[in-house]
């Protein structure tokens, strides 16, 4: 598949960006169940950039690996902006990392409803800074089967990371 390749490129070209800038990335991933993890060590020598990803496919795992708070989960969902901030927040702290993604969402084919459709995807990067941790999120909507939606969500993420890279 052409995404395949595409996923491939820009993870080889993220982990080149992330080694010369000297900066680390954890992952914290739930509806893509560890493939932006994989796309990144997919690429030799990405250990030198790479060191944690986690899985919190359930919301026992957000919680007990992650911190995220139950009160959270109970009032929002696990398909939201402040479930995926304390993801990534969580991931970020765990890790050591320089900058983190976290990816939550519904990929289908079933669990979707009016306010979260089928393709509703929350994004979030936490980056480690002089003044503290600051977080930033984004909402996408992806069209397609569940591999088009998860594949979409891997490219997404990944290109946040390097988007988020100092120049």
């Amino acid at each position: 598949m052409p995404e395949d390749r595409t996923i491939h490129e820009l993870s080889k070209t993220l982990v080149e960006e992330l080694i010369a800038a000297r900066k680390t990335v954890s992952t914290a991933e739930s509806c893509t169940g560890g493939w932006i993890a994989k796309a990144l060590t997919d690429v030799a020598g990405s250990s030198a950039c790479f060191g944690y990803g986690i899985v919190s496919y359930s919301n026992g795992a957000k919680e007990s690996m992650l911190g995220v708070q139950n009160r959270t989960l109970a009032d929002n969902g696990a398909v939201s902006e402040p479930i995926v901030r304390e993801m990534a927040e969580g991931a970020l702290k765990l890790s050591g990392a320089d900058i983190s993604v976290a990816v939550s969402g519904v990929a289908g084919p079933d669990g979707g409803t009016d306010e979260k459709p089928v393709g509703t995807v929350w994004f979030a990067w936490s980056l480690r800074g002089p003044g503290g941790i600051t977080t930033d999120t984004d909402l996408q909507r992806f069209e397609g089967n569940r591999e088009s939606v998860r594949m979409q969500t891997v490219m997404h993420g990944l290109r946040g990371v390097r988007g988020r890279l100092p120049a």
